[in-house]
């Protein structure tokens, strides 16, 4: 079972992992400058990640794939790795679909 994996950066940040049961990273945030603003990200991740709408695949400049999940707003919510194939990108999101709704918060 995944949960998320909540820490506060070296620069006064406050971020979170959602981590796989596997243990491997499946999707990180940006920075958040409260802690109350990123679990109101968390509980964004939990709601939109079973809607393919809100999965946006993409390359990066070196034709990497991987993925963000946004918002009903657009804004972005998560990032995933690079993966090295679209196939592997498209196990990430199977991934987070299974595991956020149902994560437990941890704080590293």
């Amino acid at each position: 079972m995944g949960k998320f994996v909540t820490k506060t950066g070296k620069d006064g940040q406050y971020y979170f992992n959602l981590v796989a049961g596997n243990g491997q990273v499946i999707l990180s945030s940006e920075g958040y400058t409260t802690a109350a603003a990123r679990q109101n990200g968390i509980d964004s991740v939990k709601k939109n990640a079973g809607d393919d709408s809100r999965y946006e695949k993409l390359s990066s400049s070196g034709g990497k794939p991987y993925f963000t999940l946004k918002a009903a707003n657009g804004q972005v919510i998560g990032k995933s790795q690079m993966y090295g194939s679209e196939a592997g990108r498209d196990n990430g999101i199977a991934s987070v679909k299974s595991n956020a709704p149902d994560a437990t918060v941890v704080e590293e």
